[in-house]
């Protein structure tokens, strides 16, 4: 390595973290793969305009170091953690690590993904050398760049899990994660531990969930300031969640349409786009602040309580699909999909995962602990004492 190698590389370690956002970012470079997209080209923010808030998030000016993303299907969760990756291989260099639910899956989403991701964009591509040089340090389960690498593994592997440091983590489908990772313990505990020595570390946590009380996303979910996106109705003005009691299928002339919680206005799909464009990321709970001598827990609304203690800086959003660019999933799809579902238990379960992006509550026979808590009684032990 000669002098102006040395000169070069000391520059780019004394460098600032860029101040242009992920979204910006992303608009400006990312070009989307004809083998990895449906809608292959330049990457528009704009056109799932939800996402700007979470990769933003995820930049370094940002405050928060943990980003978790609860979601249903078809609304581009998975681009806004490959963004991150392009991202910060061309702005703010580090040791990465991505956790797919297993190696195997982890390799095809690096050959999936990953690659198209660098050979497609630009300014990655130079900085990516191509895996058939020699020594080239791009390989399935690690890409090297000026400044830092990926690393790709499964949380099936402890090994992988504990391989080295790392400043950002990109946790995928983590509620596909199995229980333990090489009888080691929980993956997802085992990854986070890697980022723990660095101060600026940043997480992003992904997935659609599974079972209620059993969810990895749910839990984490659960201990943010839980954000939801809120779009007006285009008659009354009136800003809402998009909730699926108030989807709306007329037999007369078989159309799915949106009524409105305020005006009761039926809204047609046509005007999602705009819906859309005009929605803002607004957090239903609030972080615990300081009250004379004591703390307290801030709630928008009594509706809203939450006994959880929210992790410190730390953000999270839950959207479901309903709110699906116009092209991929529509209200109408839906609704049949639900039709097709509501008979049978498992097929239902998977629909309100993917669907609603919410966990699924197994129903059973086992009687409700409160009634049977109300019925208990008193009785003496053998020494003779009332319990």
């Amino acid at each position: 390595m000669t002098c102006d190698d040395y000169l070069k590389s000391f520059e780019r370690g004394i460098k600032p973290d860029s101040v242009i956002s992920v979204s910006d970012w992303a608009d400006a470079n990312r070009v989307l793969s004809r083998t990895a997209s449906s809608e292959p080209g330049r990457f528009r923010t704009s056109r799932t305009p939800y996402l700007k808030e979470i990769m933003d998030a995820l930049s370094p000016s940002s405050p928060y170091e943990k980003v978790v993303f609860m979601k249903g299907a078809q609304i581009g969760g998975t681009e806004a953690g490959n963004n991150w990756i392009g991202y910060m291989i061309d702005q703010a260099p580090g040791p990465m690590l991505v956790v797919q639910p297993t190696v195997e899956m982890g390799k095809r989403w690096s050959k999936g993904r990953l690659a198209p991701l660098i050979e497609d964009t630009p300014c990655l591509r130079d900085k990516v050398k191509d895996p058939r040089t020699r020594d080239s340090g791009n390989t399935v389960q690690s890409k090297e760049f000026p400044g830092g690498q990926v690393v790709i593994t499964g949380a099936n592997s402890a090994v992988g899990l504990r391989s080295m440091p790392v400043k950002y983590l990109f946790l995928d489908e983590v509620d596909a994660y199995p229980p333990d990772a090489d009888s080691e313990g929980d993956p997802l505990t085992l990854a986070i531990q890697r980022t723990a020595t660095f101060t600026r570390r940043k997480i992003f946590i992904v997935s659609t969930p599974t079972i209620q009380g059993l969810s990895r996303i749910e839990k984490e979910f659960n201990e943010t300031d839980q954000r939801y996106y809120f779009v007006p109705c285009p008659f009354c003005g009136g800003f809402q969640t998009l909730k699926w009691e108030n989807i709306h299928y007329d037999q007369t002339d078989s159309k799915v349409s949106y009524v409105c919680e305020f005006c009761k206005e039926h809204i047609d799909e046509r005007y999602k786009t705009e819906m859309l464009r005009k929605g803002q990321w607004r957090a239903t709970r609030q972080r615990v602040v300081a009250s004379g001598n004591s703390l307290r827990e801030e709630e928008k609304s009594p509706q809203q309580k939450n006994k959880t203690q929210l992790a410190p800086r730390c953000c999270g959003f839950h959207l479901n699909s309903l709110y699906s660019p116009i092209g991929w999933m529509s209200w109408e799809t839906c609704y049949h999909n639900y039709e097709s579902a509501k008979k049978d238990d498992q097929l239902l379960k998977a629909w309100t995962n993917t669907t609603l992006g919410l966990p699924w509550e197994e129903k059973g026979d086992v009687p409700d602990w409160g009634l049977l808590f109300d019925r208990r009684e008193s009785y003496k032990t053998g020494l003779g004492i009332a319990v």
